[in-house]
């Protein structure tokens, strides 16, 4: 009696593919992401797990000895996915966790080369988003459920006999899916986070994004908060010096950064400018599957480089329209009366003076708003 080893059909055999074919879109990340600590900050492979938990909420990160966690810079192929994502939906077409792509759109997107090199990279950055495992709590409701998954269930790419890649595939897990149609949980970012070249830098944008929005008075953390929140390998001292160097350089898209002293605590003040250059607009209403069944090179005789260029620039510049004025209650804010700690419930009693909280709020700040 011969074995016959069982073969597990892919996923993608049960999802309909969504053809990635609209062109320029506004990028856009999700939030749960822009916060916590969901990614390697430094280019050297990592392998140490990243174990963050702070109230009810838990975060855990794990790579494997061959690949390495997951960058910060690797989490652009998530942002050009929810981007794509929001901006079908928003045009009114179906889409579904099985994305299909030419690597040009992504690379041109995210302000990439398109040489050999850049190509390699991508496909090292699909390993890694493979490789990494996630396990959180967030948005798993109030029985403390974790919820296991990779950035990228799988990936393939579609290659010539000659070597050259017409295309790739890949399926998001259902937790950063459902993350990305969430109307409320999707931001508009400004394309110039693209250029940023600092690991720390970029973790520092997009929790400046998420907190402080367009307020006057903008957002105040605390820098050993800041540290633990980023899940960062340095010592606390030298990432309070990295802080201290960025916010010398003010290299910050569309925000100013400043370092205040309150006693013994040292603070970062993150103040939004007159810089933006992207548009917010809602998040998408719905959740589908695209009914198309063909891949996504049409009209592309040769190859699925090239010929898309037409339809694959940059952003434009535009200006971002409403604040993020949402009310985080795990941030890590103080400009006037304090508030409770990470991520307990306000609804109870107002805030209250207590000097030795490191958490404080703005004063007058109101909830809600345009995404």
């Amino acid at each position: 009696m011969s074995s016959r080893r069982l073969i597990t059909p892919s996923e993608r055999s049960k999802l309909d593919p969504f053809v990635v074919a609209t062109g320029d879109a506004s990028p856009r990340d999700q939030r749960d992401l822009m916060e916590r600590p969901f990614f390697s900050l430094a280019k050297a492979k990592r392998t140490a797990p990243i174990l963050y938990q702070t109230g009810d909420v838990c975060v855990e990160v794990y790579a494997v000895p061959e690949h390495g966690m997951a960058t910060i810079w690797d989490a652009d192929v998530l942002i050009w996915a929810a981007s794509q994502i929001v901006e079908a939906e928003n045009l009114g077409l179906k889409t579904s966790r099985f994305l299909r792509f030419t690597p040009y759109q992504l690379l041109i997107a995210v302000g990439r080369q398109t040489g050999a090199r850049d190509y390699k990279l991508l496909k090292g950055a699909l390993a890694r988003l493979q490789a990494t495992v996630i396990r959180t709590s967030i948005r798993q409701g109030e029985h403390w459920r974790r919820h296991q998954f990779s950035w990228i269930n799988e990936w393939e790419e579609c290659a010539r006999r000659d070597g050259r890649v017409e295309g790739m595939e890949f399926v998001l897990p259902d937790w950063f899916y459902r993350g990305v149609i969430d109307r409320s949980l999707v931001l508009t970012i400004d394309p110039a986070y693209f250029s940023l070249t600092g690991g720390i830098e970029r973790w520092l944008y997009r929790v400046a994004r998420k907190h402080a929005g367009r307020q006057p008075r903008g957002w105040l953390f605390e820098v050993a908060h800041l540290h633990e929140k980023s899940g960062s390998l340095a010592k606390p001292a030298d990432f309070a010096i990295d802080l201290r160097r960025i916010a010398a350089r003010q290299p910050l898209p569309g925000y100013r950064l400043s370092i205040e002293r309150r006693e013994r605590r040292e603070l970062l003040r993150i103040l939004p400018s007159k810089s933006f250059t992207a548009p917010v607009d809602g998040a998408v209403n719905h959740l589908g599957t695209s009914g198309v069944h063909t891949i996504g090179t049409p009209g592309v005789p040769v190859s699925g480089f090239r010929e898309c260029k037409p339809q694959l620039t940059l952003w434009p510049g535009n200006t971002i329209a409403c604040p993020n004025l949402e009310s985080n209650l795990e941030s890590n804010c103080c400009s006037g009366a304090a508030r409770l700690a990470d991520n307990t419930d306000t609804r109870a009693q107002p805030p209250t003076e207590h000097p030795s909280q490191p958490s404080l709020p703005l004063p007058g700040r109101k909830t809600g708003g345009k995404r």
